[in-house]
């Protein structure tokens, strides 16, 4: 198992290279100058020279692709061009956004996307099964901005006066009070990498209400939650409704079904404890790529709803052709891919016994 993780680890370095290559070409094909589109149109030659000597965007792209490289490989990042910081500082603040809305709506769509799929296995040919695939169609049919628009119009508009009201945008209500983990647990004193660990978990406002007590946080950042998790959910809980359907179906064809049920086993008890097992694998290769796509999506899911993380700092980054921003934001996401990929394949190992990893 070490072995298997190494070689995958060691793989991995070519792969997010590549990216970083790609990332890179395709920055510069980008059409625009970075210098005019930050500081705009009437910025003179002068002030762009120096702008682009800052940068090293004077150097030839090789220079300037080996230059980034080495730095990357040392652990930094960049700098951001519009901002003046370190990309690093940059997703430390934006990242916990984007990680809690992706965790959130993973979970969302993992729990109605296997009970879905279960139900519509279970029901087959039913009008169930038809009525829960057309849902799952019309959930990957429907683009996220699309349905964006219409949940927020829907439940920030129309049902404004309602118990149902949903706030359509932000993180939370003004006047609701966040307090970092460390103050309210009286470890101000407290340094090193477990301080910037309790920091970046109290960017997380549901977990920091939860951590610290702080009940009306939970709520209010629960409610702000809500839409975009619904939205960024949809397409990956119809996916897994779907492909949970088919891998159970698949199963429960296969002769030892039919034993447990010629020995008068209960239905449910011989979907969840003997067909269940065996149909997870193709269907946790699914969730496990849905989180890597649930990290792209926040793109457009963050701009609708107006939050800021790693998705609303991509598109910003693209606008204004910041190209550290785009460059270290697209390496994190594609990193989380690549880990993603690896748990998967090991979960394979503990829940198949016949499946080794070498």
């Amino acid at each position: 198992m070490i072995r298997y993780i190494a070689q995958r680890a060691f793989l991995a370095i070519p792969v997010l290279i590549g990216i970083l290559f790609i990332t890179f070409v395709l920055n510069r094909l980008i059409p625009g100058d970075p210098c005019r589109a930050m500081l705009g149109e009437k910025a003179s030659d002068a002030v762009c020279t120096a702008f682009a000597k800052r940068y090293g965007l004077d150097q030839p792209p090789v220079v300037q692709f080996g230059y980034y490289l080495g730095r990357v490989l040392a652990g930094d990042l960049g700098e951001s061009m519009r901002f003046g910081r370190p990309v690093t500082e940059m997703l430390m603040e934006r990242l916990p956004v984007t990680i809690e809305l992706a965790l959130l709506s993973l979970l969302v769509a993992t729990f109605f996307g296997v009970i879905l799929g279960v139900v519509a296995a279970h029901w087959q040919n039913s009008p169930v099964d038809v009525s829960t695939m057309v849902l799952a169609n019309l959930g990957v049919s429907v683009p996220i901005f699309v349905l964006g628009l219409l949940a927020a119009y829907l439940f920030a508009v129309l049902l404004k006066e309602s118990p149902f009201s949903l706030p359509p945008s932000g993180r939370l209500t003004a006047g609701v009070r966040v307090q970092p983990i460390a103050a309210v647990w009286g470890l101000n004193e407290l340094g090193g990498p477990l301080r910037g660990l309790l920091d970046f978990f109290s960017q997380m406002y549901v977990l920091n209400g939860l951590l610290t007590l702080n009940s009306k946080l939970v709520v209010d950042a629960g409610r702000h939650l809500i839409l975009p998790v619904l939205v960024l959910s949809t397409v990956s809980m119809s996916v897994i409704a779907r492909m949970t359907r088919s891998s159970l179906l698949e199963v429960m064809n296969l002769d030892y079904m039919r034993t447990a049920r010629a020995k008068g086993l209960n239905e449910r008890r011989i979907i969840f404890r003997h067909a269940m097992r065996n149909a997870l694998l193709p269907v946790i290769t699914v969730i496990g790529l849905s989180l890597g796509g649930l990290l792209s999506g926040a793109v457009l899911t963050e701009t609708i709803f107006g939050l800021t993380g790693v998705g609303r700092t991509m598109f910003d980054a693209i606008s204004s052709r910041d190209y550290g921003v785009i460059q270290g934001f697209t390496l994190v996401i594609a990193f989380t891919y690549v880990v993603v990929n690896l748990l998967v394949d090991i979960s394979y190992a503990i829940l198949d016994p016949r499946i080794r990893l070498g």
